[in-house]
């Protein structure tokens, strides 16, 4: 949902609240973030959560006195955290824009559009990137975004990854721009251990189909979003003709575990009774599902417990929430 949900046409939750999603308020045009924000309301159908019970223990947890308390602190550990091009694959390039404003996210309103708003008091800095493999031959042009967003507290972040998984629920089909669309989407949630994340604390996914005016489709569209403390993290790729899912998946499956392990690297600390992890661990052995596994893990989850899983995700911010 994070088109910034990870976003596409302005340019979060999530398969696309700031990646590749996109805004209706007349923005650059860049393909877009879409930030997640509000507290999460209601239940309905479109989203699924694992039944697995979680059994993964953190070997690495945030260091509330390593985390930024300042914009300016929260900018500069963004740097060190987003991806450039050098991430990915050697056909994945910087897109025009490159970036998007930072002043700015994404917000899904209730008629199911994005729109680019200035940002929330919870939120210290936010960036997102653009980039594209280019057009040529039998393939068309594939869209890729990727969002940092550090919040004050991690509190502030859990209330993100809930807004992100309402949202799932009540808008299968969103207007990013005009002209510019996701439909068909289902979320998934997974706490650390359950499907294959056994590194962020939770994990958000998102599939459908992204259709454009000017680009076409549908085609395949994922979006993934990751928390670590007051850190969210998310990436989301837009396919295009002749890209297969698999092809599509390997050109963005290290960038969501990399910044992850940035985010663990900069705030992180042993948890009690580990030891630190093998710094030699392939990032996507542990953090990032596949669209493919995700699929799987979906087909076997239960609609019925998205709302309580939602729920579950923001227990511990509720206090601070309702006292804002």
């Amino acid at each position: 949902m994070a088109y910034g949900r990870a976003r596409l046409g302005c340019g979060t939750l999530a398969l696309c609240g700031v990646l590749l999603t996109g805004c209706t308020d007349g923005g650059d045009g860049d393909t877009a973030e879409r930030a997640r924000s509000g507290s999460p309301s209601g239940s309905g159908t479109g989203a699924a959560s694992a039944e697995a019970t979680p059994s993964a223990t953190p070997i690495v947890e945030a260091d509330p006195a390593r985390q930024p308390t300042t914009a300016a602190e929260a900018t500069e550990l963004i740097g060190k955290l987003i991806p450039d091009p050098d991430l990915f694959p050697a056909e994945v390039r910087a897109a025009t824009p490159y970036e998007s404003d930072p002043s700015r996210w994404a917000v899904l309103e209730g008629d199911c559009s994005w729109h680019r708003q200035p940002l929330p008091k919870d939120v210290l800095a936010t960036r997102t990137r653009h980039f594209e493999v280019p057009a040529g031959g039998e393939k068309g042009l594939v869209r890729i975004s990727t969002t940092v967003t550090v919040h004050r507290t991690a509190d502030d972040a859990a209330w993100e990854q809930a807004g992100m998984l309402e949202e799932a629920i009540g808008c299968e089909e969103q207007l990013l721009q005009p002209g510019e669309r996701l439909t068909e989407l289902t979320s998934l949630a997974l706490k650390r251990g359950e499907g294959t994340n056994e590194s962020s604390e939770d994990t958000l996914l998102e599939t459908g189909n992204c259709v454009s005016e000017t680009h076409g489709g549908p085609y395949p569209y994922w979006w993934s979003q990751a928390k670590f403390g007051p850190v969210v993290t998310s990436t989301s790729v837009c396919g295009a003709r002749g890209y297969t899912e698999d092809e599509l998946s390997k050109l963005v499956e290290e960038a969501l575990p990399r910044m992850l392990l940035r985010a663990e690297e900069e705030l992180g600390r042993p948890a009690e009774g580990k030891s630190a992890p093998d710094a030699t661990a392939s990032p996507s052995d542990s953090v990032s599902p596949s669209p493919s596994a995700s699929n799987s893990t979906s087909a076997s989850a239960s609609a019925s417990t998205s709302a309580s899983t939602s729920a579950s995700t923001s227990a511990s911010a509720s206090a601070s929430k309702e006292g804002a």
